[in-house]
């Protein structure tokens, strides 16, 4: 593939991440972010000390906070922004893009309110005459292994497999690969909806509970969030691919993951707001766990997991006391798909 522009919009972990590998494939990198401050350090000292303490980032990779210059002649735009932010940022994108670009989104989550999944959004504000079909990349990845090259695979999904093909050539190298999908609901899904259950798998471990019940919550957690991915419109065997089972694993047992260390102070008995403000990122899992119980209910799934996560974050209950409550549920057959 011949060198291409690349704005990354978000200059956190993960989109500082990929910005070095779009660096490290030849690309030119332009990183977009509303804190001066952070763009400066990116300019001048090549590094991005809130995320990454010990990286040193390649002077080439630019740090720009006018979008509109971050934005000027690129051959392609990548969201790595919140999701709560997404439909800002895309609106803003739309006022000042000036050509047709390759769209892509590296982000988690479901819209508050609108139950909406990124690609959604990015449709809905971003004109079709100024962009190609939306590209999701997605899969089991942390930042802070990416960052040192470490072995990373991960999915490019999108209705048209050639813009799908365009993502796989832009970022594949020798320790970055990614596979092509055409289940854009099922990728957007598993990656939004496993940081409920990471969430819970953390709560576990700080309640004191074992890799027993680690693999029971990453297990029947992966039964509903493909319950409620099919009912969307998923494909099934997406959940079991990289972007489902894959990043299930990955965030749903390390220490690396957000989600899973807001659940385990959770568990320790910490209070929300005050983890919230102490993890100093978005937890992603907070906000979608409240999307996907109230679109579960609207849509009738059954989704006990994410529902006892529900009340543990917005209805005060205990986290004990809502696994035990879990636990003592009607007992059900193994693969009975509608329920749990």
């Amino acid at each position: 593939m011949n060198p291409q522009k690349i704005a990354v919009l978000g200059p956190g972990s993960w989109g500082t991440a990929l910005s070095q590998v779009l660096n490290d494939n030849g690309h030119e990198v332009r990183i977009w972010g509303n804190n001066s401050e952070q763009m400066s350090e990116i300019n001048e000292h090549h590094t991005n000390k809130r995320y990454f303490k010990d990286v040193v980032l390649d002077e080439k990779i630019k740090a720009f906070e006018n979008l509109e210059e971050a934005l000027t002649d690129v051959d392609a735009v990548l969201f790595v922004v919140p999701t709560k932010v997404t439909r800002l940022v895309a609106q803003q994108v739309a006022q000042v893009l000036k050509n047709k670009v390759h769209l892509l989104h590296a982000s988690k989550g479901l819209e508050q309110g609108t139950h909406a999944r990124i690609s959604s959004i990015l449709e809905e504000e971003i004109p079709a005459s100024y962009r190609g079909e939306v590209v999701v990349v997605s899969g089991p990845s942390h930042a802070e292994e990416t960052i040192v090259r470490d072995i990373t695979l991960i999915s490019a999904a999108s209705k048209d497999h050639a813009e799908a093909k365009y993502a796989q050539n832009l970022f594949s190298n020798d320790y970055f690969r990614l596979y092509t999908n055409t289940d854009v609901v099922g990728v957007e899904t598993a990656g939004a909806l496993k940081n409920i259950i990471a969430v819970g798998a953390g709560a576990l471990h700080g309640l004191g509970f074992g890799d027993n019940a680690k693999a029971a919550i990453i297990t029947r957690g992966l039964t509903e969030i493909t319950r409620l991915g099919v009912a969307l419109g998923a494909e099934p065997l997406t959940y079991s691919g990289l972007s489902g089972v894959g990043d299930l694993i990955v965030t749903g047992t390390s220490i690396h993951s957000r989600n899973w260390r807001a659940g385990d102070a959770l568990g320790r008995g910490e209070k929300l707001e005050e983890i919230e403000r102490n993890m100093g990122m978005v937890i992603e899992g907070v906000s979608t766990t409240k999307a996907a119980y109230e679109l579960a209910q609207q849509l009738k799934i059954e989704m006990p997991i994410t529902e006892t996560i529900y009340r543990v974050l917005y209805e005060n209950v205990d986290a004990k006391t809502a696994i035990l409550e879990l636990m003592r549920r009607e007992a059900r057959e193994e693969n009975e798909f509608n329920q749990l």
